[in-house]
């Protein structure tokens, strides 16, 4: 990975900006995790796809939001498993359902695949049980076979976030080992073309350490604190918050993270209260939306950013956007995308990417 200066903050690149990822690919549409969707964020001009990887007891990597995939996949229903539900506290939160690391692969593949948001995306619902799960070489191989993004003329990226990888470590399943195995050739041979984000800065260390060709990404929450601080030092764990101020992200650019992605509503949201006065954060924009100052304090410390995750239904949006009182309804989402675009960051990621683009052209 080569160095970067402030001047030009890290996971950039060359082209129209911000980059439209495909959150799980084109997840508003199809199941998300799926060959289906996935195909269909190509199709609409995605310029990068991004999966969620974890792990199955024999050290696959698979496609999945979570670990505990009784949301999205039939696994609830199908006899031979239902011995396999149980409880596991991951991350401080406990869980009960089907975990991927009490299946092998050949288990998990037999599983189909569920819209997860069924009352909101039920024309996506209408595709469940078409589509299996799949692993992480599954998605490197239709990238491999997929032609140029049409809005940068370069390779779709890929953007591969790591999912709760203190936890898996604590089982004997090291992601950061399983991932540099199967991801590092890959990166080595297709320079440029990968980016690594977690919501665990340990494991972005490790992977770095094992020199996997990648931007590296840190994803950060509202609120709370990162689980493999809390796991090392409890309630003394630096904040979430606290990686944001003006310290916290010279110390990330320092340690060698590259961007940062955070959610949307850290960076525009419903006019806060005090907005424009003198020491606060948030521009009001005469609309009811208010637009923070981070993207701007992340570039001066040499950081990249990104956001997530653009969804055009009330639900997902903030009061000032809502039309109609349905949450299924798509509300005024092109303001909303495109307030979120001014504000100079490098990467929206978006269950809908022809949406994203369409907005982006709007600029």
């Amino acid at each position: 990975m080569t160095e970067h200066t402030p001047e030009r903050p890290a996971a950039r690149r060359p082209g129209p900006r911000p980059l439209v990822v495909a959150h799980r690919g084109a997840s508003g549409y199809r199941p998300e995790h799926t060959e289906a969707a996935y195909r269909l964020a190509l199709a609409l001009g995605a310029e990068a796809i991004e999966p969620d990887i974890v792990a199955t007891r024999d050290g696959e990597l698979v496609l999945r939001h979570e670990n505990e995939i009784s949301g999205t996949t039939d696994v609830a229903e199908r006899p031979e498993f239902a011995s396999r539900r149980t409880t596991r506290e991951i991350d401080g939160q406990r869980l009960t359902g089907w975990f991927t690391e009490d299946f092998t692969w050949a288990e998990l593949s037999t599983l189909r695949a569920r819209e997860r948001l069924p009352q909101v995306r039920g024309a996506s619902a209408r595709f469940d049980g078409r589509y299996p799960v799949l692993r992480l070489r599954d998605l490197m191989r239709l990238l491999d076979e997929a032609p140029v993004a049409p809005g940068t003329g370069q390779p779709v990226r890929l953007v591969a976030e790591v999912k709760h990888a203190a936890y898996f470590a604590s089982i004997g399943l090291p992601l950061d080992e399983l991932i540099a195995a199967e991801l590092g050739p890959w990166s080595s041979a297709r320079p440029g073309r990968l980016i690594v984000e977690a919501f665990e800065q340990t494991v972005l260390g490790q992977l770095r350490g094992r020199g996997v060709p990648a931007d590296y990404v840190y994803l950060l929450e509202k609120a709370g604190s990162p689980a493999d601080l809390v796991a090392q030092y409890g309630a003394a764990a630096l904040s979430y918050a606290g990686h944001l101020t003006d310290a916290g992200l010279a110390r990330l650019r320092a340690s060698g993270i590259d961007g940062i992605s955070v959610d949307a509503a850290l960076l525009v949201k419903a006019e806060p209260r005090g907005a424009g006065l003198p020491g606060s954060a948030w521009t009001p924009h005469g609309d009811g939306l208010a637009t923070s100052d981070l993207v701007d304090r992340a570039h001066a410390a040499g950081l990249g950013v990104f956001t997530w995750t653009l969804r055009p239904e009330n639900r997902f949006l903030p009061a000032p956007c809502r039309l109609g009182a349905g949450a299924a309804t798509h509300g005024d989402w092109l303001r909303y995308f495109t307030t979120i675009m001014r504000t100079g960051l490098d990467g929206v990621f978006a269950d809908q990417p022809d949406l994203a683009l369409e907005a982006r052209a709007a600029l």
